[in-house]
């Protein structure tokens, strides 16, 4: 497991993606939620006294333990399910951010609920996303996360937990004698790429791979964005497209554990922006019924490609927030159903409406579902002026 040294050190990187993610500066006595899972209640002690030495107010929450959420699916009534306890609502209007670490004792201890059950919960506690994007919107809010690694993480990966946490350190460069500075460093170059993406006039893109075809819109007033510090790690370039140009067909070949529940082999295939036909060769009943939540939940919120070049990890997580920044021999792109990011909108965030994410296409959904492929792509950039151009090709952008 970690030492000591490399404790501060992931504690160091998630307070420089807290403080990065913001867009203003915090200050004394702002209050950060501190969200964690019973594993990794070691790095949630040195986060805590971190951000007391800071001059926040942290506010610690521990997760339910996996046991304590299956009962709560199991057992559970609509009115329980849908429950929002006294101070709940007020705590998400005033908090000024967010850490949580995940450290998952199961990933498929909900295999037996009935997905609509999951989605119902989501769809109830949706107001509450709304309100702290809406805060985070107007700068006086962020977020970010990590994983902390468990036995079972380790184990769905098919890895040695010492295997698995050599992983994190290496992603998350834990191995280095400055990874703050590592992170500014990675921060700095895709910026660069992030100009030269949105310097360019795309009408739409492209993406084709073994097992996939598929046109994706980008649409009016749009901006990549990316290593934002909300992630730890994450290399991912990624805008919201207008849903309502999505054609074709996408793959995703890494599994994915979401809900207590595992998929593999996910193929949708989309028709005037929606997924008209899903495929799975592994949990298809779950992704139909995720993919009914709401409205939303079947079109597409986000297109992301990682370069290879930034990213370290190299083998199957089991766990999406790295899964979605593979780099390995090709980096990888990800599509995700449901939920858009209102900071890709290239305006004032603040005057982002209802009305005007639905004018401009931007999806609103309780879900965000991030499917990965890592198989070699090629990505065509269709720009207004006709003019066709490569952007990405054996895992790196082509700027």
């Amino acid at each position: 497991m970690f030492t000591d040294e490399q404790i501060e050190r992931y504690a160091d990187v998630l307070i420089w993606g807290l403080k990065t993610a913001r867009k203003g500066k915090f200050k004394k006595y702002d209050m950060v939620l501190l969200q964690y899972e019973k594993p990794a209640i070691r790095l949630a002690e040195v986060l805590y006294e971190k951000l007391l030495d800071m001059g926040i107010h942290p506010i610690q929450r521990m997760g339910m333990t996996f046991n304590m959420e299956h009962s709560f699916y199991k057992i559970g009534d609509r009115k329980q399910l849908v429950f929002i306890p006294p101070g709940e609502k007020e705590l998400y209007e005033h908090i000024n951010g967010r850490i949580f670490l995940r450290a998952p004792e199961s990933l498929t201890h909900l295999k037996d609920i009935d997905p609509q059950k999951i989605g119902t919960v989501l769809v109830s506690r949706k107001f509450l996303r709304d309100i702290l994007d809406e805060r985070e919107n107007k700068g006086v809010y962020s977020w970010t996360l990590c994983t902390y690694p468990t036995e079972e993480l380790a184990r769905q990966a098919k890895a040695t937990l010492e295997e698995y946490t050599e992983q994190i350190i290496k992603a998350c460069y834990l191995d280095s004698a400055n990874p703050v500075k590592a992170w500014d460093d990675i921060h700095k170059n895709v910026k660069e790429i992030k100009k030269w993406l949105n310097s360019l006039k795309i009408k739409y893109l492209y993406i084709e791979s073994e097992n996939m075809d598929l046109k994706i819109t980008p649409g009016e007033k749009r901006q990549w964005k990316g290593v934002s510090g909300h992630n730890i790690p994450s290399f991912e370039i990624f805008f919201s497209p207008d849903w309502r140009g999505t054609e074709g067909t996408y793959f995703a070949n890494l599994p994915s554990f979401r809900s207590g529940n595992y998929v593999e082999d996910v193929r949708l295939t989309f028709e005037k922006g929606v997924a008209i036909k899903i495929e799975a060769k592994t949990g298809k009943e779950f992704v139909e019924k995720q993919l009914s939540m709401d409205k939303g939940a079947n079109k597409v919120g986000e297109f992301s490609l990682t370069d290879k070049r930034f990213s370290r990890i190299d083998r199957f997580m089991a766990d999406t927030l790295f899964d979605e920044n593979f780099g390995g021999a090709y980096g990888n792109c990800h599509l995700a159903v449901g939920a858009s990011y209102a900071d890709t909108y290239t305006g004032d965030t603040k005057e982002m409406t209802k009305a005007l994410k639905k004018r401009l296409g931007f999806n609103d959904s309780a879900l965000h579902w991030d499917l990965v492929n890592t198989e070699d792509k090629t990505v065509l950039a269709h720009l207004t002026t006709g003019k066709k151009i490569t952007i990405y090709e054996k895992g790196m952008f082509k700027y």
